[in-house]
């Protein structure tokens, strides 16, 4: 699925050629987002903290899409007093991927106060700009749920996660107990905090969220980019951090392309409204390992535990509608992110 060409079901809002703003642009998601924006037709600007560290994106994309397509630029303060004016001048759209909060969060409060200084900026920066037409936010599928092994639990667009919340604010809990908890809330707070600007301030372009679970598949350049959950993949394939892969409880995922992809329809196809989940099937490590030992059979690998399975049931068909509407009939499956993502570190390595 996720090789087929991006096709539009129907003539996209935004006109092929335009330029794009996507912040954050050398991490894995939006690296990816901003390589389907440049392969169905769009120009992209990215945004990194330190553009000399960040050039390979630059040469990245020129191979694969030529010049005069991507241009880099350094936004090193997410939330310094109007830093986003320069980027988001003459942009049609704005992929939001870039955040402030560390996944082991020590101060709630503090992680949202900090995310939403950028965000509102950015937010603020996209409205007082004409040529804006719609905006796409990066959340999280745990600001719907926290996942929990063998617990059935429905997830729809009205779900919020305050249960992470509660539990995180909760002073009589000791925070090392509380492990990602704070930063479910975070990931909360903010996406309903940017659903009330919105709300609020009535901007002239579309507002969507995309809500990703863990996120599998090939890194762009693996000899240069952080591998982030992909490169969970490696540790199992060398043996490496298995007690932390042991912790990692049964969820969902989708493979990085496709997340790219809902960031393409949803930025150019005119939705306006949309939480967005990222979820295309069910997930675990020992999945993975599973996938793994078939790929590569000649390897001898360690086993995990068994840690259960994942039983929530996601009721939304706002994802494969977007899919659909850039061609693609449905999810990449999760043996084909994994193979995927084996066989780019393991070129980077040769």
């Amino acid at each position: 699925m996720a090789n087929t060409p991006i096709k539009f079901a129907e003539p996209p809002k935004i006109p092929l050629g335009s330029l794009i703003l996507v912040t954050g642009a050398n991490g894995l998601i939006a690296s990816h987002v901003a390589d389907q924006l440049l392969a169905a037709g769009y120009r992209v600007r990215g945004t990194v903290r330190n553009k000399a560290r960040c050039a390979w994106l630059e040469s990245t994309f020129i191979s694969r899409y030529g010049e005069c397509r991507f241009e880099l630029v350094e936004v090193s303060d997410l939330a310094a007093p109007g830093v986003w004016e320069g980027p988001v001048r003459g942009v049609a759209g704005i992929a939001s991927v870039a955040g402030c909060a560390d996944l082991m969060v020590s101060d709630v409060d503090e992680a949202v106060e900090q995310d939403l200084k950028g965000l509102f900026s950015l937010l603020a920066t996209a409205k007082s700009e004409s040529s804006v037409k719609s905006f796409v936010l990066t959340s999280s599928s745990w600001a719907a749920w926290t996942p929990e092994p063998n617990v059935p639990i429905t997830v729809t667009v009205e779900s919020w996660n305050e249960k992470a919340v509660t539990l995180a604010a909760d002073v009589s809990v000791a925070r090392e107990t509380k492990g990602i908890l704070p930063f479910m809330a975070v990931k909360v707070k903010v996406e309903k905090a940017c659903w009330d600007w919105v709300a609020r301030e009535k901007p002239g372009f579309t507002f969507n969220t995309i809500l990703p679970d863990t996120t599998i598949g090939p890194i762009l350049d693996a000899r240069n980019q952080t591998a982030s959950t992909s490169g969970m993949v490696m540790w199992l394939y060398n043996g490496e951090h298995l007690d932390i892969l042991s912790g990692f409880v049964p969820q969902w995922c989708i493979d990085a392309r496709d997340t790219g992809r809902l960031y393409v329809a949803a930025l150019v196809t005119g939705v306006d409204g949309w939480r967005v989940f990222g979820c295309a099937e069910r997930f675990s490590w020992n999945r993975v390992l599973d996938i793994l030992k078939r790929v590569y059979p000649e390897k001898d690998f360690v086993d995990l535990s068994d840690n259960g399975d994942d039983q929530a049931e996601i009721l939304s068909d706002k994802p494969l509608a977007l899919l659909r509407a850039v061609g693609q009939d449905g999810w990449t499956s999760l043996e084909q992110s994994v193979k995927d993502a084996a066989a780019s570190a393991l070129s980077a390595a040769a």
